[in-house]
């Protein structure tokens, strides 16, 4: 489990969010229910990515909700449609870690469980994401996505 270490220019994202909590994953499917129908309204997309973030207000507090969102990089935030919202990804250091298959959890704790403790990287307080280009198949094995993680140096 090797991540490349990318330097990340700011990104726009616009989408809808929602607030949940650790193991309420019934949120996270309604919400990308609810934006997939209305993807088509959002005509400054620079691609055909779609992007899955997680704002946590206190990562790793279990008890604490955190904002997730369902999205896709825009050019501009002109023309935000009614039902949705703007965001801005800060720029900064991110571990891009490439998720095979539809275990997310399992790969998510691999990294912070095995890679991060011996990688000289902390965990920075900007947004966790996924981008789910062309080898992304939503529900099969086969699946591909990268997962963002946000990290500064160890001092």
């Amino acid at each position: 489990m090797q991540p490349k270490i990318v330097a990340l220019t700011e990104k726009k994202v616009v989408g809808m969010q929602s607030k949940m909590l650790m193991h309420q994953y019934e949120n996270i499917i309604k919400l990308w229910k609810s934006f997939m129908p209305k993807k088509h309204e959002l005509k400054n997309t620079i691609n055909q990515e779609l992007i899955a973030i997680q704002d946590y207000p206190d990562f790793g507090n279990l008890e604490t909700s955190y904002n997730i969102w369902a999205c896709a990089e825009v050019s501009d935030f002109i023309n935000i449609p009614d039902s949705m919202q703007p965001f801005t990804i800060s720029e900064g250091l991110y571990a891009v870690f490439l998720h095979k298959g539809m275990d997310a959890g399992k790969t998510y704790q691999r990294i912070m469980t095995e890679w991060l403790p011996n990688s000289g990287y902390n965990i920075d307080d900007r947004p966790h994401f996924q981008v789910m280009g062309d080898k992304y198949k939503n529900g099969s094995p086969d699946s591909e996505e990268d997962f963002y993680i946000p990290v500064i140096m160890t001092t």
